[in-house]
């Protein structure tokens, strides 16, 4: 009988470190994307996104319109590159929420956005990633845009 405990447990461990490993694998490949658009290095940012990426946009006015926008992922990488090298720019992960089922996950992330060590807006970022060939890709990412209710 102790035999059997002991090897449901092992398996039960065996699986939570493989869902924890998939989700650090998940979060290191978002602060990667992060790292590398605050380096506004391009090519870091191509490898670590799908080809088909597609990325949208919904920001709310101070009024509380919300304006929804598309953007193409070569028009993202003109405009990264485009910031002056005067211009310092932080997106800050406040927590990420993971969720996976085998080859697809969601992360979710929260944000504040700093320029110049100013406050901008904060909102949140959703990240949907396909696993292909072992690595997990970002294949889509919409966020939100706002000045209110945030901590700040």
């Amino acid at each position: 009988m102790r035999l059997v405990i002991v090897l449901v447990a092992l398996v039960f461990f065996q699986n939570i470190s493989a869902q924890n490993s998939e989700e650090q694998k998940l979060k290191s490949k978002i602060n990667a994307f992060f790292e590398a658009f605050h380096e506004k290095d391009t090519s870091k940012l191509k490898e670590l996104v799908h080809p088909k990426i597609l990325m949208q946009t919904i920001s709310i006015t101070l009024e509380g319109k919300s304006n929804f926008k598309q953007e193409d992922f070569e028009v993202f990488l003109r405009t990264v590159v485009s910031i002056p090298e005067t211009t310092q720019f932080e997106e800050k992960l406040l927590s990420f929420n993971i969720q996976r089922d085998r080859t697809m996950a969601n992360v979710w992330t929260p944000y504040e956005f700093w320029v110049n060590d100013e406050f901008s807006h904060c909102g949140v970022n959703s990240f949907q990633l396909i696993k292909e060939k072992d690595d997990w890709k970002i294949l889509y990412i919409i966020d939100t845009r706002h000045r209110d209710g945030c901590a700040q």
